[in-house]
């Protein structure tokens, strides 16, 4: 090993330390949302369209974090768009008016497509190197982030701490990982600039299946407890447990992730976990108790734990395209299908019902048992 390189355990902890603290900030932001909405006096509308200004500035910064990271490494970018959460994310309370927040909210969305994109990137090189399945443990830290972050700030304000300073001690700590993290991550000396290119062969297929397994994880999330509340199994303030159980069972799949990837192998993973989460969406809309929703509330946190992790090693190892490239290709996909998903799943529900809309999400996973064989 050349004497500069980086040793393989410490360019692995920065990369869980880059998830943890992307995870971290992103999850903070959520209990502050109601405070930056009164501090700029928003209505619901116009604030459902300055939470579109982040999901854009997201989606207009990772093909660019693509073409870079496989122009000049996954570090710079890491740093890049790390410090940016911890210095923007204060700034998101402190925005005194709608246009001002707007730019803020454009550029943390931009800071977090960066990040999401290069560490990604990071990983799979990560990955590569150790010869062994690594992807669902550095995805385990983004969820780890976002059950502390969302539960942290929530604390610091129930004890009266200010939005601006839950803010900032939020910064801090994300802050802190970022300093640990940045003399760890692997160096990459500048190579030639890749040939910018559409996806298409596997890379496409790839960010088709990253597009639908978002597009289900934000239907749980903001359609969940309104299927739950629908179907009569729960109060509205209780409502929200399916999504909670969802959270937990991904995360500890995650935790898990890739010594079943190692046991199993892509192929099997990316099988069982699509027939699992139809299992679990079924499971939502079988008539029954409401122990029988939540349980498939579960076995959709399960299915489509590993599902992400194991699209993206794909697309950073298949020979197509410049892996930084091939990455980004899928994750503004993926993102496509945040920002759309539960637009098109209310679409559904409201020229059907909201148990139609999630069974065509079941219809939608078939993908993955179909085209299993083909990407692997």
């Amino acid at each position: 090993m050349p004497p500069h390189a980086t040793p393989l355990p410490r360019a692995a902890l920065a990369t869980r330390l880059a998830f943890l603290a992307a995870g971290f900030v992103m999850a903070s932001w959520a209990p502050l949302i109601p405070f930056a909405k009164t501090q700029v006096g928003a209505t619901e509308g116009v604030f459902g369209l300055l939470l579109l200004c982040l999901g854009l500035g997201s989606i207009v910064a990772m093909p660019l974090t693509g073409y870079l990271s496989a122009r000049m490494g996954a570090r710079p970018m890491i740093l890049l768009g790390g410090y940016g959460l911890v210095a923007l994310l204060p700034l998101l309370v402190l925005a005194p008016s709608v246009p001002v927040l707007a730019v803020a909210l454009a550029f943390f969305g931009a800071a977090l497509g960066t990040i999401d994109v290069a560490m990604n990137v990071h990983a799979a090189e990560v990955e590569t190197r150790a010869a062994r399945p690594m992807m669902s443990g550095f995805h385990a830290m983004w969820s780890v982030g976002g059950i502390l972050g969302a539960g942290g700030v929530t604390a610091l304000l129930w004890i009266g701490a200010t939005p601006l300073a839950a803010g900032l001690a939020a910064s801090a700590l994300a802050l802190a990982m970022m300093a640990v993290a940045t003399p760890r991550f692997l160096r990459r000396a500048a190579g030639e600039p890749p040939k910018l290119a559409l996806p298409r062969g596997p890379v496409l297929l790839l960010a088709l299946l990253a597009a639908i397994t978002f597009l289900v994880e934000g239907a749980v999330l903001d359609w969940g407890a309104l299927l739950i509340v629908a179907r009569n199994l729960m109060e509205p303030a209780g409502a929200g447990l399916g999504y909670m159980l969802f959270s937990v069972a991904m995360t500890i799949a995650r935790l898990t992730g890739d010594r079943i990837v190692a046991a199993l192998g892509q192929r099997l993973v990316l099988i069982l976990g699509g027939l699992t989460a139809i299992a679990g969406i079924a499971l939502t809309l079988a008539p029954g108790m409401t122990w029988v929703a939540l349980l498939g509330f579960v076995l959709i946190g399960l299915g489509c734990a590993n599902l992400v992790p194991v699209v993206f090693s794909l697309a950073a190892r298949q020979p197509g395209m410049a892996p930084g490239l091939a990455v980004a290709a899928v994750t503004t996909t993926g993102y496509a299908g945040i920002l759309l998903g539960p637009a098109l799943v209310g679409f559904v529900a409201e020229i059907s019902s909201l148990a139609v809309a999630f069974g065509c999400l079941a219809l939608l996973m078939l993908a993955f048992p179909a085209l299993a064989r083909r990407i692997t």
